[in-house]
């Protein structure tokens, strides 16, 4: 079977590389790809918002599955009209979608599926949203209703940190994401990531995961799209996870069926560990980035498997079986990041980062020109290995870190504190 993936960061470099070795794959397309991912699959120049050059390209190449990565395609429908031209993709609906692409589609499922989440209100203009948050106090969480690339949430310590959320959204600054915001109950207690696949009937859970948002060592700093990330997650215990699938999981799915919008793909609750038990604090549509990059590196069975039997409706006659190993990976980010950074610097060292064979370096936003590698992007580099524990996984992680030769770049040096 040929295969176009689409995307170009450091979850699809894991998604290329656990896709090219399964043994349905025939050839493995991917667009627009990096200078990692093109070690591994034949890199195309595709404009995924042209669904029209998508198509005809499958039909050119004879793809007989589309794997959509990112969030923004599948939220403007690319697998809703794939699908209506014979193509199978892996990936929900536009409809569907909607789980990540808008908070307040996701809250108005909870209230209608009593799905354990935060307290919250949608407000279109700023001076409403700042008497809320003047009547609850501090500390408080501001979001920007649409896609934001994980940085359209605040954590608000104060009440003025609230208000200047606020007024960047509608200033702008999240672009037509922060044309609404919902601003929600703070929720204490440890954060967790757990993913099932679904076939729009039957949820499959994979393994959790935990990652670190913020920017510097302790959980300090602005929000990321995730600095790095590991699994297993041990504050999920097996009770945990049940509780998560029969009050989450379970009744978001037969919401959306019921709807007529049944979901198909990969659902990514971002939880909050409460003293009353887990609650959902957002979706996603995809897999995590960088929490892909430790699932595959775990993962025992074939993934294009899993993939087909989400598409097919087939779930409940596949299983997935994980590695006892803890995996764990790094986020080399170019420095400044989330903040404003330099493109273009050169990256050396990455072959001898890469020669543990327990570690694997996914590229995110890189290019290669001439033979240099060079950085493309704020989330750059994956540095992901394995262990029998979080501590061992870790120090094979930084022992690969510190090959990279590339002095514009930053990491934590803390990942996995938490479970160590």
């Amino acid at each position: 079977m040929n295969i176009l993936l689409i995307g170009s960061g450091g979850r699809e470099h894991a998604l290329a590389w656990a896709i090219s070795n399964s043994p349905l794959m025939t050839k493995l397309f991917v667009t627009p790809g990096n200078a990692g991912i093109a070690q591994i699959a034949d890199v195309v120049p595709l404009d995924a918002s042209n669904h029209q050059n998508v198509i005809d390209f499958c039909k050119k190449q004879q793809v007989g599955l589309v794997v959509i990565g990112p969030e923004a395609p599948l939220v403007a429908g690319l697998a809703d009209d794939l699908t209506s031209a014979g193509i199978k993709a892996f990936g929900p609906t536009k409809a569907a979608a909607q789980l990540e692409g808008s908070k307040a589609f996701t809250k108005a499922v909870c209230d209608e599926a009593s799905i354990p989440t935060a307290a919250y209100k949608r407000f279109e203009e700023a001076q409403s949203a700042k008497d809320y948050i003047r009547s609850q106090g501090a500390p408080i969480v501001v979001k920007a209703d649409g896609l934001a690339a994980g940085k359209g949430v605040v954590v608000a310590t104060t009440v003025q940190e609230a208000f200047d959320a606020v007024e960047a959204c509608f200033d702008g600054s999240f672009g037509e994401a922060g044309a609404s915001v919902v601003v929600e109950e703070f929720l204490s207690g440890e954060e967790a990531s757990f993913f099932v696949l679904s076939d729009g009937k039957n949820a499959l859970p994979l393994a959790t995961a935990q990652d670190h948002k913020r920017a510097y060592d302790g959980d300090n700093g602005p929000n990321t799209g995730g600095m790095g990330a590991y699994s297993p997650a041990p504050v999920m215990s097996e009770a945990l996870v049940a509780e998560t699938l029969s009050k989450i999981i379970e009744p978001t799915i037969q919401t959306l069926e019921a709807r007529g919008t049944p979901f198909k793909g990969v659902l990514y609750a971002g939880l909050m560990i409460t003293q009353n038990g887990p609650k959902l604090i957002e979706y996603n549509t995809r897999f995590g980035d960088p929490e892909c990059q430790v699932l595959m590196m775990r993962l025992k069975d074939d993934i294009v498997t899993l993939m087909l039997a989400a598409v097919d409706g087939t779930l409940d006659n596949v299983s997935a079986r994980w590695s006892d190993d803890v995996a764990l990976t790094v986020v080399i980010a170019a420095k400044g990041y989330p903040g404003n950074y330099q493109k273009g610097t050169v990256i050396k060292g990455l072959e001898n980062a890469a020669a543990d064979p327990d570690v694997e370096v996914f590229h995110a936003g890189t290019r290669e020109v001439s033979g240099d590698i060079l950085a493309n992007g704020g989330r750059v580099l994956n540095i992901t290995a394995r262990g029998a524990t979080v501590a061992e996984a870790q120090q094979r992680a930084y022992a690969a870190v510190k090959k990279v030769d590339w002095a514009d770049g930053f990491c934590r040096s803390d990942i996995g504190w938490r479970a160590i």
